[in-house]
């Protein structure tokens, strides 16, 4: 069943947005010498270890070494001038005079035991694609070879995973959320080929899935990017059905209005959303593999406030960050960024639904006040003691009905405390699970992402800290343990025994130094959802 909504006012300003930059680039897998490559930049990956030179002066790296000597000295020169140690991210760029290649650009990959040895080591291919595009992109650049030393030296899955993260990182790199800036200046990079890491199907199937989870995380950039005044509960309800209308074949959406969720019983999220004028919508996406055969079904659910007040407890003070609580749909961001990932790499065997409860928490006269009850759709009654907690509520309701789906399995990710943050900064995702295998999956997703993450223990002694003496559960119960008690109070929205994860994701969705969104963790959640196939014996698509 497939069904749009449109809702009056889903842009509330004069603002109008204008298409996002999202460069049409051509990536290839490229063999031969690098030397005789011909194009606008040729971006070469290096380690550490290979800047070390004769008491000549040359480079002992027979690699280096042959490329420096063809390109007439270029090389050591490059390093000389701008102190290139080779340390992760460093970037050093030359004009090239009577060559093919108009620019040459040094970028650094650290240690190479930190990279060469690991098949998860794909944040430094990404950082090497991403810093590479960037001084493309800035140098009005076309076309772009991406290389680097001693990938002879890796096996064939570190190099799949090498030619996927180079690729992310090229696309990523040339992104700029340009949607609401007066003028433009889009990137001209077109053409890019991936070197020295070999051709052939199982490279180009890398590339292929290098476009499409990076579109994904575009996705989730842009949602949790946009001003709540563009996306309110029923634009992102849109935005999951244009998702669903782009993979028709896989992917259906069905929206729950405010009434259908009122039948259902979905108490503690309508309680969130009555304070606002704009109505909520609860948005289930469902990917089904296209030959119909599921042997596993899993959901992911986001939490998908879309401006968080903090209502009736209202956000105050210098850090607060109210003005930052549009990115409050983090979790719904990630989720529907995934399902557009999934939607176009059409893994076989697994069913995975998309589920997020979207609203607005705000202040007004219909709004939920500190010390009111709400009966959360499976009959548990919550003391709302602060409204600034509200997320929870909205995810306990939307865990309820995950779980009235009968999957086997369900992460649930969340803008859910500043705790979190306290505890892993703005780097680290923090997840709660009591299974052991929910744990070891989501670290290796993670680690084949390039994303960050660590468990948190689930301590049940603080679960009577949530006892009410008036309700079944209160909301909030202090500031200690804050995300402790977070993850408890939603695990008692979850059957028993079912496969649960809970990710905070309030640090990571956000780059506070450029002021963007991350897309995180995209990426991760696909790499779960890739591990399904193999537990159900499938075949990696």
């Amino acid at each position: 069943m497939m069904m749009s909504t449109h809702s009056d006012g889903n842009t509330l300003g004069l603002t109008k947005h204008t298409p996002p930059d999202v460069a049409e680039m051509d990536i290839r897998a490229h063999d031969g010498a690098l030397y005789e490559w011909e194009g606008d930049v040729l971006a070469l990956g290096v380690f550490e270890e290979n800047l070390t030179r004769s008491e000549e002066n040359k480079f002992l790296h027979p690699g280096l070494a042959e490329l420096d000597y063809v390109m007439g000295g270029v090389l050591g020169e490059l390093a000389d001038e701008d102190d290139f140690t080779g340390k992760l991210g460093q970037l050093s760029v030359v004009r090239l005079a009577s060559s093919k290649i108009k620019r040459l650009a040094l970028v650094g990959l650290g240690r190479a035991n930190n990279v060469m040895d690991a098949v998860y080591a794909s944040d430094s291919w990404r950082i090497l694609g991403f810093t590479a595009a960037r001084i493309a992109k800035q140098l009005k650049m076309c076309s772009m070879g991406l290389a680097a030393m001693d990938t002879n030296l890796m096996d064939e899955s570190s190099k799949l995973v090498a030619v996927e993260s180079i690729a992310s990182g090229a696309i990523l790199g040339t992104y700029e959320d340009t949607r609401f800036k007066s003028e433009a200046k889009p990137s001209k990079l077109t053409q890019v080929a991936v070197m020295s890491l070999g051709t052939g199907s199982d490279r180009d199937e890398a590339l292929r899935r290098a476009v499409c989870i990076t579109a994904g995380v575009i996705v989730a950039k842009q949602l949790v990017a946009a001003p709540a005044n563009v996306l309110t509960p029923g634009a992102l309800a849109d935005a999951a059905v244009s998702i669903a209308m782009a993979h028709s074949e896989v992917l259906t959406c069905t929206i729950l209005e405010k009434v259908d969720c009122e039948a259902l019983g979905m108490g503690a999220f309508l309680g969130v959303a009555n304070g606002s004028d704009q109505p909520p919508k609860f948005i289930h996406l469902k990917y089904c593999p296209p030959d119909g055969v599921v042997y596993k079904r899993v959901a992911i659910v986001g939490k998908g406030i879309c401006f968080d007040s903090g209502g009736y407890n209202i956000k105050t003070g210098a850090n607060c960050a109210v003005e930052l609580m549009k990115f409050d749909m983090g979790g719904a961001g990630a989720a529907l960024g995934a399902a557009s990932a999934i939607g176009a790499l059409k893994p076989k065997g697994v069913e995975v639904h998309f589920i997020s409860a979207a609203c607005e928490n705000m202040i007004s006269g219909k709004g939920m006040r500190p010390g009111d009850i709400v009966t959360a759709m499976n009959g548990i009654t919550i003391e709302v003691n602060n409204t600034d907690a509200e997320g929870r509520l909205t995810l306990a309701d939307s865990l309820v009905y995950a779980c009235r789906l009968r999957v086997d399995a369900i992460v649930d990710l969340a803008t859910l405390t500043g705790a979190c943050v306290v505890a892993l900064g703005h780097e680290v995702g923090g997840f709660f699970t009591p299974s052991a295998t929910m744990a070891q999956q989501l670290e290796t997703a993670a680690q084949i992402a390039g994303e960050k993450i660590w468990r948190m223990p689930l301590v049940e002694q603080y679960k009577q800290t949530l006892e009410s003496p008036i309700a079944d559960l209160v909301n909030t119960s202090g500031r200690d343990g804050g995300s402790i008690k977070a993850a408890l109070f939603l695990k008692e929205f979850v059957d028993p025994g079912m496969e649960w994860a809970h990710l905070d994701i309030a640090g990571p969705v956000w780059n506070r130094k450029t002021g963007t969104a991350t897309g995180y963790p995209v990426r991760t959640l696909v790499k779960w959802i890739d591990q399904q196939q193999i537990v159900a014996g499938v075949a990696d698509s």
